[in-house]
């Protein structure tokens, strides 16, 4: 069976630069509740929702290219069978330049159709990536939890 990994795209008005700065600005578009740093390569970061939380080390930093986040730990306690899915996926933004602005790929590989949060999940990540992380790089405010 094809696994296919969560994937959407998402155009910005921003430079290449621009999205890339906001992409590392996670307490601007996605989680308020952050330790750690989320800027350069290595840096570790764990964003909280409640109980639920999930740890990342940036493995890739190529400033106005791409950033990939590895997921270390995490914990999904609404999930019914494996509450640590995402351990070893990968969160993956490239960042091209187009006529229209900027275009933001984001894949998280390792979040397939297979996967038990894939739907909420899915879900999740359409309203971070257009409300947060688009909102974020086209009016300077994004709409993290």
């Amino acid at each position: 069976m094809k696994q296919e990994h969560y994937h959407k795209s998402i155009l910005v008005n921003g430079t290449p630069a621009e999205a890339f700065e906001r992409i590392c600005e996670v307490k601007g578009w996605w989680a308020k509740n952050l330790e750690g740093n989320t800027e350069q390569l290595n840096d570790v970061f764990t964003v909280h929702f409640s109980t639920t939380f999930v740890t990342f080390r940036i493995t890739e930093a190529i400033p106005g290219k791409r950033i990939v986040w590895l997921v270390t730990d995490c914990y999904l306690p609404w999930l019914k069978n494996n509450k640590t899915e995402w351990n070893g996926t990968r969160v993956i933004f490239d960042i091209n330049p187009v006529a229209e602005g900027t275009r933001i790929d984001f894949t998280h590989e390792g979040l397939t159709p297979q996967a038990e949060c894939y739907e909420n999940c899915r879900v999740g990540w359409d309203c971070h990536l257009e409300k947060g992380l688009q909102s974020l790089v086209n009016i300077g405010v994004g709409e993290p939890q």
